[in-house]
């Protein structure tokens, strides 16, 4: 159902408030760039500060701003079930593709739980569901037996996985469990390329906020299986990868937005700040390197 470089979305603030003219200019950029979907209200996109209205209205302006082009993946998670129904049941209406579903935070629900909340979701909503499995945020960690559960019980509504586990091993775990027509897509970029080598067929990105045509290259020399110059192409982006992470997430990212692209401001909301002199030194070294600066 997905494929290819897809940036989770960062939400452009300024003043404090949803810059609403710059996130559109996001959004076009990342389509002509090559970006094969889209995700606002992800972790990149600041969703846990934003209001409902808020998160309801980034959902609505990607969608109408990408006017079928791609498809919009909204982030829908939240550590409420019920509140997930309700991004979901807003998304749906919007005209979203798909439900980006993170596993329920700071509860900690046992694998049971888990299966309980994506079922209701599921049962109550019919948007297909792409599993957004990061336990170093959450806690909480979708096993491969659950994941493969829901899979196998909701074969129409459980479409993909947004797999930020960093354990490599999962890609295989899913494929023997559900079959090799399983979505599954990578949620750390400097894995991106074992993870496709093992069966992945792209990667919801953080770095392809900063640079979506290198990304979208990438990640289509990996679906040629051009292993030179998925290489090649690693290589360039590989320093920028871990320069995202240099600080809390999204403030490296901010920072190189707004040298690549000034429309956006280098601004976060409060529990986050812009990100440490350190951080913006190893973004710059890797816009340098990837030929971006």
């Amino acid at each position: 159902m997905f494929s290819g470089s897809i940036p989770a979305l960062v939400t452009p603030f300024r003043d404090g408030g949803f810059d609403e003219a710059a996130f559109r200019a996001l959004v076009d950029w990342q389509i002509e760039s090559g970006s094969s979907a889209l995700v606002p209200c992800g972790t990149t996109g600041e969703n846990s500060t934003l209001s409902n209205a808020e998160h309801h209205r980034v959902i609505e302006v990607c969608v109408e701003q990408a006017a079928g082009r791609v498809p919009v993946i909204a982030g829908c998670g939240s550590n409420d079930t019920m509140n997930a129904l309700l991004h979901m049941n807003f998304s749906k209406k919007s005209g979203a593709a798909a439900a980006l579903v993170v596993a329920p935070y700071y509860n900690r629900p046992s694998q049971e739980g888990l299966i309980a909340h994506f079922s209701y979701l599921v049962e109550n909503n019919d948007l297909p569901i792409v599993l957004y499995n990061v336990p170093g945020r959450t806690v909480t960690d979708i096993q491969p037996e659950t994941v493969c559960e829901l899979a196998t019980r909701f074969p129409d509504r459980i479409v993909a996985i947004k797999d930020a586990s960093g354990d490599l091993s999962r890609v295989t775990d899913h494929r023997m469990g559900i079959g090799k027509d399983f979505c599954q897509l990578s949620g750390d970029d400097e894995l991106a390329l074992p993870f496709n080598a093992a069966g992945g067929v792209g990667c919801i990105s953080v770095t392809a906020n900063v640079a979506p045509k290198l990304c979208a290259e990438f990640q289509a020399a990996c679906a040629a299986n051009d292993l030179t110059e998925s290489r090649r192409l690693n290589d360039l982006l590989y320093p920028l990868h871990y320069a995202m992470f240099e600080d809390s997430s999204p403030g490296p990212c901010k920072y190189a937005l707004s040298k690549v692209m000034p429309a956006i401001a280098n601004e976060l909301r409060l529990p986050l700040v812009p990100c440490s002199e350190a951080a913006m030194k190893a973004v710059d070294e890797a816009l340098v390197h990837a030929g971006l600066a």
